[in-house]
Formats: C-alpha cells, sequence, structure tokens
C-alpha cells in the first residue's frame, strides 16, 4: 500500500455527483469527469465517490461503475469509494468488482467501505431484501475481502476473478468511535466524515492512533479527515457561493431535499434561527473564503488535528466557479509548510 508520511500534506476530492437545479444526473456524470481532469493537473492524490441512494440531489448510486468512468479518462490520480457500503453488498461481488477497476487501472483503485447503509430504512431494505433482518458484521466483511484479494485464497471454493492476489488498498470509512476502533485494530487508514459529522471527529482520530496495530497493510496511523471548502478569490464571493452548500444541508435537516440550489444573496431568508444553528453545527468544518483566508484556516486545522490528508467536497452551483475553488484550495495547501 503507498501510504507514507509527509509533511506536505495530500489532498483529494470526495464527489456526490451532485443533481443541480435545472440539470440532470448525466450532467452530473460529466461535471464530474471534467473536474477530475483538472484535479489531477492541480496535484490532487485521489478522486472518490460516495454511495448514497434515493437522494434526489446525489447521483453516486452506482459508486463502481462511476469510478470506472472516471479512472477511464484520467491517468495518474487514484480514484476510489468514499465509501462502498457494505451492509449493501456482498463481499465476493465488491471483490469481483474493484478486482476489475484495479485490472483495468492497476495502481490507481481504493476501496473504501462504510458500515452504514447510506439511505433511510425504507430504500435499505429494498437494496437487501430478504436479508434485511440478517444480522451485519463490518469487521468479519471486511476480512472476507481481504481474503478474497489475497494470493492465499488460490485453493478456496470461492474465488474473486478478477480481484485475486491484486493490491487493492482498503480504507476504513466512519463517523464514530465505533469505526476508529475497527480500522485501528486491523491496522487499516481511516478516514473520518468530519465533513457532516464532525461531533466525533477529534475523539475518534485520538481512539485510532492510540489504539493503532500496525499490520502488513499498514505500519502507522494514517488518518484522512474529509472537509466542505468554499473558495473564490474574494471572501464575499465565497460566502455567496456558501449558501448552495447551506441549502444542500438545510434540506438534510428538515428532510425537504431538493437539487443542489443556485447561491442566494442572503440565507436569512431561506432559513429559520434554530434552522441555522442545526446546520452550523454540521458544517462545523465548513471553510470558506479567498485564497489567504483558506490558507490561513488550513494551517491551523492541520496544526491542531495532524492529519495525514484533507479530502475536499464542494457542493458548488456553478461549474466554472466548484473547479476554480479546487484551484484555489490546491494553491493554498501547496504553499503551507507542516514542521
Amino acid at each position: 500500500m503507498d501510504i507514507k508520511q509527509s509533511k506536505k500534506i495530500s489532498y483529494s476530492i470526495l464527489d456526490l455527483a451532485s443533481v443541480k437545479e435545472g440539470h440532470t444526473p448525466a450532467d452530473s456524470f460529466a461535471a464530474s469527469f471534467e473536474l477530475a481532469q483538472h484535479a489531477e493537473k492541480l496535484g490532487y492524490t485521489r478522486y472518490w465517490f460516495a454511495e448514497h441512494h434515493n437522494m434526489i440531489n446525489v447521483a453516486s448510486s452506482a459508486t463502481a461503475i462511476l469510478i470506472g468512468h472516471i479512472a477511464g479518462g484520467t491517468s495518474t490520480i487514484r480514484v476510489g469509494s468514499g465509501g462502498i457500503m457494505l451492509p449493501n453488498h456482498a463481499p465476493l461481488i465488491v471483490a469481483e468488482q474493484f478486482g476489475t477497476l484495479a485490472s483495468l487501472y492497476p495502481g490507481r483503485i481504493d476501496l473504501g467501505l462504510g458500515r452504514a447503509p447510506g439511505t433511510d430504512q425504507v430504500t435499505s431494505q429494498a437494496i437487501r431484501g430478504a436479508n434485511f433482518n440478517m444480522p451485519h458484521n463490518f469487521p468479519k466483511d471486511i476480512q472476507k475481502l481481504q481474503n478474497f484479494f489475497s494470493d492465499d485464497n488460490w485453493d478456496s471454493k470461492v474465488r474473486a476473478i478478477p480481484g485475486e492476489g491484486l493490491d487493492i488498498p482498503i480504507w476504513i470509512l466512519g463517523s464514530s468511535t465505533e469505526s476508529a476502533r475497527v480500522a485501528a485494530a486491523m491496522g487499516l487508514p481511516y478516514a473520518f466524515a468530519s465533513h457532516f459529522a464532525p461531533t466525533h471527529f477529534t475523539e475518534a482520530i485520538s481512539i485510532y492512533r492510540e489504539n493503532f496495530q500496525p499490520s502488513e497493510y499498514l505500519e502507522d496511523p494514517y488518518v484522512m479527515a474529509c472537509i466542505n471548502v468554499v473558495a473564490a478569490d474574494t471572501e464575499t464571493e465565497a460566502e455567496r457561493l456558501a449558501t448552495s452548500v447551506q441549502q444542500f444541508f438545510l434540506g438534510v435537516i428538515t428532510g425537504n431535499r431538493k437539487l443542489l440550489q443556485p447561491p442566494v444573496d442572503h440565507m436569512n431568508n431561506v432559513w429559520n434561527i434554530s434552522e441555522r444553528y442545526a446546520v452550523s453545527q454540521m458544517l462545523a468544518y465548513l471553510f470558506i473564503g479567498d485564497k489567504e483566508k483558506i490558507k490561513k484556516s488550513m494551517q491551523a486545522f492541520l496544526q491542531q488535528t495532524q492529519v495525514n490528508e484533507v479530502m475536499v467536497t464542494s457542493h458548488i452551483y456553478d461549474q466554472a466557479a466548484r473547479i476554480r475553488s479546487y484551484e484555489i484550495f490546491s494553491e493554498a495547501l501547496k504553499e503551507i509548510q507542516l514542521g
């Protein structure tokens, strides 16, 4: 697994293939394709898709297919899942799918795994069918995947072809302390969903580091934090653009989900005081500003958390502004020196 400690922070992208007001999922996929090509030139390490279901504003439900689409249009950036939700899939199928991807794009595929269904209970039941009430053991399913990828599985009655013998890095994703303990016990890299679940972030990464057990996959703890970033050439413009992500999370809070909305001049016309507070709690790790402000706030965040990598998600309505935000963030990160 090519994961090493470094004083230069690595930075990556999490994409939900957000569907914008007035657009279609096909438009979202085209926008992701364009963004990934820019990200590769800008020095981003990874481009991951998150698995969600039954959300009108998120089109990344068929995660493995989108990974192949993006990997086929790029040449160096790593592409992967942030993540595959294991309750929804048999480990063998995941092994075959990612074995296929890793065979097509060797050395470039990441497999991030989550233990939540990535959807509501009714949709989860539709996905799992008769297996809905069966117990699910996240660590055991991870071990099954590791076994399918292992050379030692060659004489088993059930084999992952392709997949067997391939070096496909497995990441543990989480938004709680429980996932931190799983990642630590298994000696795997840990990616925390601080972009929407910031409450247990510092506690979880502390537990992970304190309990980490070196493995054949990873010698030292490796933490990646996912954050929201909206950057622009001026702070005023960044604040205006950020109203789209604020509206996105307002839909999460209220249950009134809409397609990604254009920015507005004043959020006070959109939310009430309690809704504003709830959204701000979820978006505790939302970084807004011009290059200098982003640089300053990220320097503080990195020094405080000592994470190895940051993964950025940016719900920005205008595609050109979205690409520009990632450009500014890249420029800011490259100028940060960590001791």
